[in-house]
């Protein structure tokens, strides 16, 4: 299985959350970006779980990220995933910056966030941070339905 890590993409409306122990976030209308690993043994089909359970949204979240793909106010529009077996997410996490969520996503390391806010669409930002790490990357779609493309 491939391994890797990748950034997935939601634009969302204004909106307040429970996101664990993190508790009621509020979060900013645009666009965020959610850093994850995918280095475990089934590698990059953790992605393919984030598509399914932002379409049929059938069970209770998990981890930090479970609370935006199961929310109505987030849209998963797509992932932009690079190959490695190296650990850096966060790496990757700090090349991207920004306007964080301080706690999200990031209880296993040391690092301010693993999600981020725009205020356009952040394609652009995620390639150039991949590349900066010498990573080629690929992106995912989603159709409005939630579905791959």
């Amino acid at each position: 299985m491939d391994k890797g890590i990748y950034c997935l993409i939601f634009e969302n409306h204004a909106c307040t959350c429970r996101v664990g122990s993190l508790g009621m976030l509020t979060f900013r209308p645009g666009w965020h970006i959610y850093v994850g690993s995918a280095l475990g043994p089934g590698g990059l089909a953790r992605v393919r779980r984030h598509f399914r359970l932002a379409k049929t949204r059938d069970r209770g979240p998990v981890w930090h990220i479970d609370t935006l793909l199961l929310s109505p106010d987030f849209r998963l529009d797509g992932c932009i995933c690079g190959y490695t077996n190296k650990k850096l997410e966060c790496a990757l996490a700090g090349q991207i910056g920004g306007d964080a969520v301080a706690g999200f996503g990031c209880s296993d390391c040391r690092c301010l966030s693993h999600l981020f806010r725009r205020t356009a669409d952040p394609r652009r930002d995620i390639i150039a941070a991949f590349h900066r790490l010498g990573l080629q990357c690929h992106e995912h779609k989603t159709q409005i339905n939630g579905s791959q493309a």
